[in-house]
């Protein structure tokens, strides 16, 4: 969700001249725009009275090939921004991609030092040593940045900082490798942090003024922070995705390495503090707090979204036998209690990514004190019995889980602590429709009221015939995916008959037309497995009220680059506006309409180059050795912008 703004001319230059998040090298001057407009003053350039900004449409650009191997193996536009005004008339502004810094660079600290951008600590904040290759030791940073926040505050006190005061918070996913090459994913815990960003008044660029990591030791670390959203009331929603399955946490080598990194040693973490939902406060000193809530349930946190009622929240769930959950609060902007829903799918129809109508299971009420208190003092075996084979005992009953077959039986007593610590395996025992495969990204279109939702994968549990096929059963599968649209409504019940007193209940799902991938029958001549004029594998989500337009990030293993894309809801036209480094994910999609006047479209990528067989075959020869240059061996990812080229912009009518 983004903040709105009426935008005339010369604020949607504001718009595309600032440069979001994080400070950028030689910047675009008030001076130099003016210049280039052949003005001087900056009020000559104002726009008639009552000329305001009516509609936005992207011009796409062109998929990036060998015959230019370099634009592969960066970030690269060649879009453009296209604006109706009030009275008629349009302006073009060619867009371009500005990165702001890379992981493992030193950053400011906002005490006169710097400090390591990405960088991993232990529960104690000392930092994480990659010892794989004797003679190199350093501290582990982060390849993989993802979900990112822009906010202001009021009375902000931070030194240093000379013109608007604004704040980032950034989380950093996980880091793909050591320097040996041996996989790292998920065996650090990721570190998340807060950047005071002093705004240049005139031009809307950033400068990095204070760089400070979160403490996360009281929220017993975090595990594989995903996507994000800024919260109505103006906190950091983080995630936690792929919750440790703790029925099987003594033989989890990853968890295990986790614990140890974290910890010391490889037995202290318990895997029923991972799976939640963390909030980040930002303070006005530009420090940050966290705090875990337990009552969202325990599931593949990617990204959540809470609507404009500050109580009503919708959550992605990236596993397969996935399900769609929904949280009202007790209390407006208190993600501290309340009631927790699955989502029950109806089908209507069984084309293309199938469509449904939507009813809601209510799963429980609960207090995210007294789970957090479940969590620390119990186990699996104290919640229920789980069998992975069929026990032949009629007191189980045989659920879909993680695409195969779980029997389980729930201990007397223990429905509540079944409910949010096992929500997956709970949610399917009650007759949620946990058929769905990585559905991730979620954002709200408020105006019309419509939910967006990722599935970057339509396959396996969603398709007829499969085994673990039962309410969501599509005529065939999309590997490449799918973005759903799911509209809102209120007067809604729970299937106990019970109201749902929110305003903001999704009731249907289908997928528009354009927001459908397209597999291949087999790979073109660069190697991709899906028609890259569509989508490919859709994740971050995020849309803006003003701009009318949903943007859509890939992590796609069946594009050679990944893609960001910008659908206008209203014409109803997908445009791509950017394509990621070769083997890099589109990540920390975030939209602000309007901050001190300025609008900020973030877009970052994570695990740069990393090359998938089948798919990067024809061009791994070619661009690894590009890519190595550009991103610190593959082990640094860039975080950025998209903005417009300075030649094109032009501050008033010809």
């Amino acid at each position: 969700m983004v903040d709105t703004l009426n935008l005339s001319r010369r604020n949607l230059l504001k718009a595309l001249a600032g440069a979001p998040l994080l400070p950028l090298a030689g910047s675009v001057s008030a001076a130099s725009l003016l210049a280039a407009c052949g003005g001087g003053d900056d009020n000559d350039f104002t726009p008639a009275p009552g000329v305001t900004f009516q509609s936005a449409t992207f011009t796409p650009m062109a998929a990036p090939s060998l015959a230019n191997a370099a634009q592969m193996a960066t970030t690269t536009v060649g879009s453009s921004l296209n604006v109706t005004y009030s009275d008629g008339t349009t302006q073009t502004y060619a867009l371009s991609y500005q990165p702001f810094f890379m992981t493992g660079d030193l950053v400011p600290n906002g005490a006169g030092g710097t400090i390591l951008s990405g960088g991993y600590v232990d529960i104690n904040n000392q930092p994480i040593i990659d010892r794989s290759v004797p003679g190199k030791e350093r501290q582990f940073f982060s390849d993989c940045p993802d979900g990112s926040s822009l906010l202001t505050l009021p009375n902000p006190a931070v030194p240093g900082v000379k013109g608007n005061t604004v704040f980032a918070v950034v989380q950093f996913e996980y880091t793909t490798r050591d320097q040996s090459l041996a996989s790292t994913y998920g065996q650090l815990p990721s570190p998340i942090a807060v950047l005071t960003l002093d705004q240049d008044k005139t031009t809307g660029a950033l400068t990095l003024v204070k760089y400070h990591n979160v403490d996360t030791s009281k929220a017993n670390g975090l595990w594989i922070t995903c996507g994000a959203s800024l919260s109505p009331w103006n906190t950091h929603l983080s995630s936690e995705e792929y919750e440790p399955d703790a029925s099987t946490i003594a033989t989890n080598a990853q968890f295990k390495a986790f614990s140890k990194s974290l910890y010391g040693n490889e037995t202290t973490a318990n895997p029923y503090n991972y799976g939640h939902l963390p909030e980040v406060t930002v303070n006005p000193d530009g420090t940050g707090t966290i705090k875990k809530h337990y009552c969202l349930g325990r599931i593949s946190h990617e990204l959540v979204q809470v609507m404009p009622d500050q109580r009503t929240v919708l959550m992605g769930d990236d596993a397969t036998n996935g399900g769609l959950f929904m949280f009202f609060a007790d209390k407006a902007a208190d993600l501290s209690s309340g009631a927790l829903y699955v989502a029950k799918w109806s089908q209507t129809s069984s084309a293309g990514a199938g469509a449904a109508k939507l009813t809601w299971i209510k799963l429980g009420n609960a207090t995210s004190a007294e789970i957090e208190a479940m969590a620390k003092s119990l186990k699996s075996t104290d919640i229920m019995d789980i069998r992975t084979a069929d026990p032949a005992d009629t007191t189980f009953t045989r659920i879909h889980f993680n695409g195969t077959f779980n029997w389980i039986r729930i201990k007397p007593g223990m429905t509540k602590a079944a409910a949010y610590l096992e929500t997956h395996r709970y949610a399917a025992l009650v007759g949620g429709s946990m058929g769905f495969t990585k559905l991730e990204g979620t954002t709200v279109n408020i105006k019309d009221k419509v939910l967006y939702s990722a599935m970057s994968r339509v396959e396996k549990s969603m398709v007829k015939g499969n085994a673990a096929s039962t309410d969501v059963a599509v005529d065939k599968a999309i590997s490449a995916g799918a973005v759903y649209a799911l509209n809102m409504t209120s007067n809604q019940k729970d299937t106990a008959g019970a109201a749902i007193d929110s305003a903001w209940v999704p009731v249907d799902m289908a997928a528009p037309a354009a927001l459908v991938g397209e597999d291949l029958a087999a790979a073109d001549a660069l190697g991709n497995l899906a028609n890259p004029d569509k989508l490919g594998n859709p994740d971050n989500l995020k849309f803006s009220e003003t701009l009318r337009t949903l943007f859509i990030g890939e992590d796609s293993s069946m594009h050679v680059n990944n893609f960001l894309w910008a659908y206008n809801v209203d014409t109803k036209v997908l445009a791509r506006v950017l394509s990621c480094p070769a083997g890099a994910e589109s990540t920390g999609l975030h939209a602000v309409d309007s901050i001190y006047g300025f609008t900020y479209i973030m877009s970052n990528f994570q695990h740069v180059g990393d090359w998938e067989a089948g798919l990067h075959d024809k061009v791994k020869p070619t661009l690894d050795p590009l890519v190595r240059a550009n991103y610190k061996d593959r082990f640094g990812s860039a975080v950025g912008y998209l903005t417009a080229a300075p030649s094109a912009i032009k501050l008033a009518k010809a």
